[in-house]
């Protein structure tokens, strides 16, 4: 992991192979088995992706219990966190261009964290993500961001096995899949134990089956 003044200064971090090798085709596998179609979802999901629920996996979660990703989550954070929410995702061919945004945390800054695990290699040809470095804490008086500029963002790539971490408030977006490949991704959401109640009251809409009770201290 970067040291944490440069985590904190840009709002990523990507590890590296952080997925064992061998846990790969387990979970290609779990997350083929686990797409379902839109209709199928609680909340109707967007239909140029795959979706897949896998939150009840045990290697996905032991994905989401990595040290390493637990380490940037609590150095992002904090403070104490529990695992939220966990679904696969995939652009289709043609499919899977977003418009640079924030999620956006709940109440205050830092207290929602994502992770992107990849399952397949990843870069401008099949989608990979746009991030701007450094927006998740714009400057005191500092206009509001241009979501329309690109001039700042940087698409990622790299291999199967890597995960990229991020405050919830980095501009960042999915990129069109040009040729089609394979992208299949865990997004996982970590948020601060603080916001457990209001999770719960919109777990159901998310489609979370998990437990979500197990809490995390910050390293």
């Amino acid at each position: 992991m970067s040291n944490p003044e440069q985590l904190h200064r840009d709002g990523f971090v990507l590890l590296r192979q952080a997925i064992p090798a061998d846990w790969l085709d387990e979970l290609r596998t779990v997350f083929d088995a686990g797409v379902k179609p839109s209709a199928q979802w609680p909340v109707p999901r967007g239909l140029d992706w795959r979706h897949a629920q896998l939150d009840t996996q045990a290697k996905v979660q032991a994905v989401c219990r990595l040290p390493a990703l637990l380490a940037a989550v609590g150095e992002l954070n904090g403070e104490r966190f529990f695992l939220a929410q966990v679904e696969g995702r995939e652009p289709l061919a043609g499919g899977g261009h977003q418009r640079l945004h924030r999620d956006l945390s709940a109440q205050r800054p830092g207290d929602m964290i994502g992770a992107l695990a990849y399952l397949d290699d990843y870069g401008p040809a099949n989608g990979a993500t746009r991030i701007v470095p450094g927006s998740h804490r714009p400057a005191p008086g500092a206009p509001p961001f241009d979501f329309n500029d690109e001039s700042h963002a940087v698409q990622l790539a790299g291999c199967a096995g890597d995960i990229l971490v991020f405050d919830y408030d980095l501009v960042h977006a999915s990129s069109l899949n040009v040729h089609g490949g394979r992208r299949r991704t865990l997004l996982i959401s970590y948020f601060a134990e603080v916001l457990y109640a209001s999770h719960l009251e919109t777990a159901s809409l998310r489609h979370v089956q998990m437990d979500t009770c197990e809490c995390f201290e910050p390293r």
